[in-house]
């Protein structure tokens, strides 16, 4: 892990989405993080010892889901498909199958595995998942505001982790999608190796990019500040409620995602800066997410 001294920073953007707005002042106090997050290697070790069997594992209980048919309940998880050409990107349905059997140890179905992957990021990971591990590490999820103040590694109010521009002399630093989304990817592809692209200015990697990350905080759909009534920002009950109030999801839960992942690309999601965040139901993995964990100073 890496100690990272707090501070205050300015924490959203104006420039870009909405939900990052807006602009304030927060304050963060001394916390360790990951350097890296958590491997498909370091998750198997995980759940090796205590047995820890994932949410995309299970069996789906038919009263979860009314009107659905019986036989298609089963485990599995969503997986990215690449397009033959281009579709219509407002639906994300052209690129997101279920896949039936699909979990961390066989990220995109029966017959696929880790054993290549041992350095990739552990995907298809819910909330609840990265929570055990964090519990059984000793450790907790970082909230979104530590999240976005060690991703900016020290370059404070930039749009990226790096400075303003998204290719410093057509260079990426980060995972995201190079090409037309989602059909021609002339990146990676998928996930690489953690630590594969520069680590940030607190020397952290992947902190932009390879895949979203879990936070502590739950989704509201514009930033709340201290100053915010009746919601004191610093309490977690009242946020939810707050979000369940506007979004209408009270039954289901919405967390932060931050750093944007692979998928991120400019014709479509340009995500893959500190600022940037997204809403994830707790009860979803995905290809495309992973996690790191923090502790108090």
């Amino acid at each position: 892990m890496v100690r990272i001294i707090g501070g205050t920073f300015l924490m959203g953007s104006e420039e870009f989405y909405p939900d990052e707005r807006p602009v304030h002042e927060r304050g963060v106090d001394d916390f360790w993080i990951d350097r890296t997050a958590v491997t498909n290697e370091e998750y198997a070790r995980f759940v090796d010892d205590t047995g820890y069997v994932t949410v995309a594992e299970r069996p789906m209980d038919p009263k979860d889901f009314p009107g659905a048919d019986p036989a298609s309940l089963v485990p599995g998880a969503m997986v990215f498909t690449p397009t033959p050409g281009p579709v219509d990107l407002r639906n994300w349905r052209n690129w997101w199958r279920w896949q039936p059997g699909a979990y961390w140890r066989e990220p995109f179905g029966p017959g696929s595995g880790i054993d290549d992957r041992l350095r990739h990021p552990a995907v298809h990971i819910a909330f609840e998942d990265a929570t055990a591990y964090a519990t059984w590490a000793g450790k907790r999820l970082p909230t979104e505001a530590e999240h976005e103040y060690a991703a900016r590694g020290g370059v404070d109010g930039a749009r990226f982790a790096w400075g303003d521009e998204p290719y410093p002399d057509g260079v990426a630093q980060a995972n995201s999608w190079l090409g037309r989304f989602p059909y021609d990817n002339q990146g990676v592809g998928g996930t690489a190796p953690v630590g594969s692209y520069p680590a940030n200015g607190y020397g952290l990697f992947d902190m932009i990019g390879n895949t979203w990350e879990w936070t502590s905080d739950y989704y509201t759909p514009r930033h709340l500040r201290l100053s915010d009534s009746p919601v004191d920002a610093g309490k977690r009950e009242n946020l939810l409620a707050a979000a369940s109030a506007q979004e209408g999801f009270a039954d289901q839960p919405r967390r932060v995602l931050k750093g944007g992942s692979h998928l991120c690309s400019p014709d479509y999601c340009l995500r893959f800066r500190p600022a940037a965040r997204s809403p994830q139901t707790e009860d979803t993995g995905m290809s495309h997410i992973g996690f790191r964990c923090a502790r108090d100073a």
